[in-house]
């Protein structure tokens, strides 16, 4: 059972409902060159990797582009979502 002090991605899980909604195509102008902000999606939740020196330019070790949902190739990476939670939720993507 989820409770109410969950921390997902460094932000309580009640915290969530709070956090501003944007699209894939607002998320997708979030690419890393031209000051833009590291933007990507992950299940459904928008990390911000800006100050990561692991996404230099909006790339994660040649395999991964920021602007982009990456739910889907996080089985090809070789670590799970517990990364994630290094990097701040600073949005939910619209439905």
């Amino acid at each position: 059972m989820i409770g109410e002090g969950l921390i997902i991605g460094n932000r309580l899980r009640s915290d969530m409902a709070e956090l501003p909604e944007y699209t894939m195509e607002e998320v997708a102008k979030h690419r890393g060159p031209g000051g833009t902000g590291v933007w990507f999606v992950y299940d459904g939740k928008i990390y911000d990797v800006s100050k990561s020196d692991l996404w230099i330019d909006g790339d994660h070790q040649e395999m991964h582009s920021a602007g982009r949902d990456l739910t889907s190739e996080l089985a090809d990476a070789p670590h799970d979502e517990e990364v994630l939670k290094r990097y701040p939720v600073i949005g939910m993507l619209k439905k």
